[in-house]
């Protein structure tokens, strides 16, 4: 999806801010968005990927006007009102309806550490269509949906730098059309081919990405 939010390489911004021992929470409300994201219940057709494409659908003006974690707050209330987990009136009001059906299947203290040490990474029966050391070229897609390849890397030329498997395809998983394990590599960049000849000649950027946005050069 192109869209503000994909600003990599994006000029008009200004220097990124700078605050020494800065705070993991400014304000409390930022501790509690943390919290519930973490251990919110989504709808089987929810997931990280879906938060990710939630945040990407914000008005440009709203994206650019809204903190870090304000986002964090839309993506959660964007993927529970569309997983009817709970309504408008109940989000604005801040208050379960009445007539609410109790559920059961809260994420319990126990469940925590097994929760987030759940992996992305998927047995598939296809072999790797590339090898460390291949070099390589990326598409150049204009999606509607949801992707992780950045704009600045579409087009490029690169070289294979590490294989990690197969792993969940965000840009199928974000819109509900099943995991599609696609098998991820660490892509190695010339900072040049990216950010051209001012770039320094010395850097490299690597970016992981999978195979079905790469090419053989």
């Amino acid at each position: 999806m192109d869209g503000v939010h994909d600003m990599g390489g994006m000029h008009g911004f200004g220097k990124v801010p700078f605050e020494a021992d800065e705070p993991a929470f400014h304000h409390d409300w930022e501790r509690r968005v943390w919290g519930l994201v973490g251990a919110s219940t989504y709808p089987d057709t929810e997931n990280l990927d879906a938060g990710r494409h939630a945040i990407e659908r914000l008005p440009p003006h709203l994206y650019l006007s809204y903190s870090y974690f304000e986002r964090w707050l839309y993506s959660l209330t964007t993927t529970l009102l569309d997983g009817d987990l709970v309504t408008l009136d109940e989000v604005l009001s801040g208050k379960a309806a009445s007539d609410s059906t109790p559920r059961s299947d809260a994420l319990d203290a126990d469940a925590i550490h097994p929760y987030e040490r759940e992996t992305y990474q998927r047995d598939v029966e296809v072999l790797p269509g590339f090898q460390i050391g291949d070099v390589v070229h990326t598409g150049n897609p204009h999606p509607a949906g949801h992707t992780r390849l950045p704009r600045y890397a579409r087009d490029k030329p690169g070289w294979i730098h590490l294989h990690h498997g197969a792993h969940v395809l965000p840009d199928s998983n974000a819109h509900g059309d099943g995991e599609a394990p696609t098998h991820l590599y660490t892509v190695a960049f010339r900072a040049q081919d990216l950010w051209g000849p001012e770039a320094s000649p010395k850097d490299k950027v690597y970016l992981d990405i999978w195979e079905c946005h790469l090419e053989r050069a």
